[in-house]
């Protein structure tokens, strides 16, 4: 099965490559991810169906992949952390985020077949309240750099932060249902060349 991840995630990709052989991936560009004051379920729908819509069609791939993760702000269920730009922003997030529980939300859209399947989920992930010299070593490090809120659940945040509700995946930037539902075709493409 040939997959097309239409990403410029490392760590999605790191993700797909665990599970199939045969991934291209491919930055989309000029994608337009700002969004309208709703909810971030909301707000994560429309950037990723915007992505969809951005991705190039041709024979060259069975399936077609794109995701978007945002991370709810604790304090306003409206508003979402995007990927801070400056050591200032990731200060500011990681700050906002210390010693608290807030909300992941991952949407996937999979292309095969002829059509979309989107898949729109959460979980939720507390974060301890870490040393002054743990943030700064955080801050240093640039974990934070292209990742939504400010952290990476599997980087050096692991360390800091708990998954107390849903899945990794989730957090990480694909949906648990759109992953199985990659499992599924998998199987039926292995099923058809048999």
């Amino acid at each position: 099965m040939r997959i097309l991840l239409a990403s410029a995630s490392k760590r999605r990709g790191s993700i797909l490559r665990q599970r199939f052989d045969n991934i291209e991936q491919v930055a989309l560009q000029g994608v337009d991810e700002s969004v309208s004051r709703a909810s971030v379920a909301d707000q994560v729908r429309e950037v990723v169906s915007r992505k969809a819509q951005a991705v190039s069609f041709n024979d060259s791939y069975d399936v077609i992949v794109v995701a978007d993760t945002l991370v709810e702000d604790p304090d306003d269920e409206l508003q979402a952390l995007g990927q801070p730009d400056s050591k200032e922003k990731a200060t500011a997030m990681l700050l906002r985020l210390r010693g608290r529980r807030h909300r992941v939300w991952s949407a996937t859209m999979v292309f095969s077949m002829g059509q979309w399947q989107t898949s729109v989920e959460h979980a939720i992930v507390e974060i301890e309240a870490y040393s002054d010299d743990a943030f700064i070593d955080l801050i240093e490090s640039e974990s934070w750099v292209g990742k939504a809120g400010g952290y990476d659940l599997a980087g050096e945040m692991g360390a800091y932060a708990t998954l107390v509700e849903g899945s990794e995946s989730t957090v990480l930037g694909f949906t648990q249902e759109s992953l199985e539902h990659l499992d599924e075709l998998q199987s039926l493409f292995s099923m058809s060349r048999s």
